[in-house]
């Protein structure tokens, strides 16, 4: 199951609020959800967003992924959680490319040398024509 991290639209029309849930990525926007991680208002003069960090760190470690806006929230109010996250992305790529040339170098060890191609004095091979012979009649 795949899941994440992100926005679900509360209150009324032009008056929206919204919750910081943590979702199957194959539920609609605004269906049931895991768990509420915090919610914000975006009407107020100042960054509104209350969050429970310690439950937002659980989900992250689980492999949750942030949507981007809920990231851009986050980060606002956390940057420290995001500073963690970014690191340990950039460490886990480090680790994949390092193991990327490790087995390129394990292939051009294990693999054959090639010989030299034949000269060029033999004859190319004949082509077969598809042309059809015409009856004599």
């Amino acid at each position: 199951m795949a899941v994440k991290i992100r926005l679900r639209q509360q209150g009324r029309k032009n008056r929206q609020t919204f919750r910081l849930v943590v979702t199957d990525i194959r539920n609609p926007r605004d269906g049931k959800y895991l768990e509420t991680l915090g919610s914000y208002n975006p009407h107020n003069a100042k960054l509104d967003l209350q969050l429970n960090k310690e439950r937002l760190n659980y989900w992250l470690s689980k492999g949750a992924e942030l949507s981007p806006s809920a990231e851009k929230l986050v980060k606002g109010v956390a940057p420290e959680v995001i500073k963690v996250l970014k690191n340990q992305k950039s460490a886990s790529r480090v680790k994949q490319a390092s193991q990327r040339r490790r087995l390129k170098k394990a292939e051009k060890k294990a693999a054959p040398v090639k010989k030299e191609a034949a000269p060029a004095t033999e004859e190319p091979k004949k082509r077969r024509t598809t042309a059809k012979k015409k009856d004599e009649s």
